[in-house]
């Protein structure tokens, strides 16, 4: 059996503005998961650019930080969510699909929900963590402890007052 893991979903601002919430909600509760953590956010700047830090160098950074930022849809927040359970990444990977939404299985979230549009924009609908290391560095920049509701990474407290923050 394999052990419990965290995975950070985020429903992105074409899903929040396309009223799409419950739908996603309930493609993912269909794996079984426990849900450890949600929260609605308007993300800020410096937040989506250490989110998406692994692709700082290539030339669609600015426009992936202006999506989920809401540019491209009236400045929409998201919804992010910790998934916690065995195969967390994977189960959710297969439920949201390939990030091409046209490429993507007919059944999963970005096959239903997602279009590319005619500037070429992938609107995908969601975003899921794809390795153990990438759902733990998101999960941290998302979330304090506190936040989630089981103990997912080693913490430490914090003065005054005594919050519990990531080591």
């Amino acid at each position: 059996m394999k052990r419990s893991e965290a995975v950070l979903v985020i429903i992105k601002p074409d899903g929040i503005y396309k009223h799409l919430e419950g739908d996603i909600f309930n493609k993912f509760a269909a794996a079984g998961l426990q849900m450890v953590a949600v929260k609605v956010a308007k993300p800020s700047r410096a937040l989506v650019e250490k989110h998406y830090k692994h692709i700082r160098t290539e030339p669609f950074f600015k426009g992936v930080v202006e999506y989920l930022l809401g540019k491209y849809h009236r400045n929409t927040g998201v919804v992010a969510v910790v998934y916690y359970g065995p195969g967390a990444i994977k189960r959710c990977r297969d439920i949201a699909g390939t990030t091409n939404p046209e490429d993507a299985k007919p059944h999963t979230i970005r096959a239903a929900f997602g279009r590319i549009t005619t500037r070429g924009v992938y609107e995908n609908v969601v975003h899921v963590s794809s390795d153990r290391k990438e759902a733990e560095h998101e999960i941290k920049l998302w979330f304090r402890p506190d936040d989630i509701l089981v103990k997912l990474y080693p913490e430490k407290t914090g003065q005054p007052p005594k919050q519990r923050m990531w080591i």
